[in-house]
């Protein structure tokens, strides 16, 4: 599918502004879509908004339905009356320029089971809107409750490790979970009602501003997560109830040991059996979240590095082909044409190029990569084609002045010279590059805007502490860099230049 040429900022809502040790859905969401409209931006790409994982990484989720409880509005629950003011006063040691992880979450989770015990014990307000949205989402919601009740009892324990019978979802034992775990049910069921509503609000206002979300669904799922231990026959378990063999990639430009994601595999034949109804599933779900879906992985589609699970690093993995073109026959016949964005870095083999034009999706391109060879290097702009995104830089990229700065003498030599620059404002001379060219979308992160060196960068794979903590402050910004990313994009017809001064 085409998209119209537009650009936009990668930036997920956690990194922005707020009172309460990260950013939400609240007001500093709100007024990020105003400056993205100023700015001429018409798309806002984010990272996955499940619940974090190991890490706290947003890629490692508890459900691949769930939202995250963290990215609930604290206010917009004061507002109700389920919170009161004094509970609003933020924690001393809140940074605004990292999210503490180790004090957010208790923060906000102890205010959400506050705003929790007030809703249900007034039975007058917005509860016919709860039970319409729990009976909405049932097919998931009504495991993940369970999942996350049981998880909390189990003090995190791995599922595989619950009782035998809660574990391989006897029914009766379920039964007597769901009744003795009420409360906690409805907690659960509370924290996605009110993502859920904030959430569809918040786009609502982004799309009335002509603004396009761009959401991030990752191939994979967790294994500590209400899909694997509610779907165990469509995972690569073995009678242990772990995974036998686990997915990641092997040894790239991130790291010389490759990457050992952990995740489970999926049993492809499983899924195929069932009409990929999950997928289907999941799809239909994320249409419903964003206005375009970037894949993450997708050549894990076309073939899969598997990983047996005994193995320390993802070295000693083997490519295992994947569902191709069955999958996403399926998927279109049942949902039609989907806005997708397929992230299709890494080893890309001709499989992987055939899925993509068989299917008419668009591809990424990372101008970070671009300069380490010749002038056949697909990454350089003078490559490009029309049906692909462009990026400067992704979440796992260092910010492009930090890549400038530790780039090779021939990396730097090489971009110097193939953007008639002298290097001093290289961030901007690479959103310029990725904006004028014939790429349909240009996506540039929110740090390389604010002109910031490596010490900002979002993700460093391989490296399991420090990541996925990034903030920024409104006083970071000057309207010269709202004007210039839009005088930018007008001038590469990128949104409407009826601004714009000549």
């Amino acid at each position: 599918m085409r998209f119209p040429r537009s650009s936009g900022i990668l930036l997920h809502p956690t990194s922005l502004p707020g009172p309460f040790g990260s950013g939400d859905l609240g007001a500093a969401a709100y007024h990020f879509v105003d400056w993205l409209s100023a700015a001429g931006q018409q798309m806002w790409q984010i990272l996955p908004l499940g619940a974090i994982g190991p890490g706290n990484s947003p890629y490692m989720s508890s459900s691949a339905f769930a939202g995250n409880p963290l990215l609930i509005d604290l206010s917009e629950l004061n507002s109700h009356g389920w919170l009161t003011e004094d509970e609003l006063l933020p924690h001393e040691d809140f940074n605004s320029r990292k999210v503490n992880f180790k004090l957010v979450k208790p923060y906000r989770m102890d205010r959400l089971r506050r705003a929790a015990s007030r809703f249900f014990a007034d039975q007058q307000h917005h509860h016919t809107e709860f039970e319409m949205f729990c009976a909405a989402e049932r097919e998931w919601l009504e495991d993940y409750a369970l999942f996350m009740a049981l998880n909390g009892k189990y003090n995190g324990q791995e599922w595989g490790q619950w009782p035998p019978a809660l574990a391989q979802r006897d029914a009766t034992a379920l039964s007597e979970a769901r009744s003795e775990l009420a409360d906690e049910i409805g907690f659960w069921k509370f924290c996605q009602w009110s993502f859920f509503r904030q959430w569809r609000k918040l786009k609502h206002y982004a799309n009335s501003l002509g603004v396009r979300i761009i959401g991030d669904m990752p191939i994979f799922v967790a294994y500590q997560s209400a899909d694997v231990w509610s779907g165990q026959h469509l995972f690569e378990l073995g009678a242990d109830n772990l995974p036998t063999v686990i997915a990641g990639v092997p040894p790239d430009y991130f790291s010389a040991t490759g990457q050992r994601w952990g995740n489970p595999l999926f049993r492809w034949p499983a899924h195929e059996q069932e009409n990929y109804a999950w997928w289907i599933e999941r799809m239909r779900k994320s249409v419903e979240m964003f206005d375009i879906i970037r894949i993450d992985h997708f050549r894990g589609f076309a073939g899969y590095w598997e990983i047996p699970a005994s193995e320390p690093t993802a070295m000693n993995g083997r490519w295992m082909p994947g569902p191709g073109e069955k999958l996403f026959s399926q998927i279109r016949q049942s949902l039609g044409k989907l806005p997708i964005i397929a992230e299709d870095l890494g080893v890309i083999t001709p499989d992987v190029v055939a899925l993509l034009q068989q299917f008419g999706l668009p591809g990424m391109r990372v101008l970070q990569f671009a300069f380490g060879g010749s002038s056949d290097n697909a990454y350089l702009p003078h490559n490009f084609i029309n049906n692909m995104a462009v990026y400067v830089g992704t979440h796992d990229n260092d910010t492009t002045i930090g890549w400038f700065n530790s780039a090779s003498d021939h990396e730097r030599a090489f971009v110097c010279k193939y953007l008639r620059t002298d290097g001093r404002e290289i961030n901007w001379d690479l959103i310029h590059a990725a904006s004028l060219s014939v790429a349909d979308i240009a996506i540039h992160t929110m740090q390389d805007v604010l002109g910031l060196n490596g010490e900002h960068r979002m993700n460093l794979p391989g490296h399991p502490e420090g990541n996925w903590e990034w903030r920024f402050g409104w006083e970071q910004l000057a309207a010269q860099q709202s004007d210039r990313l839009y005088e930018i994009s007008a001038l590469h017809g990128r949104c409407d230049a009826s601004r714009l001064r000549i």
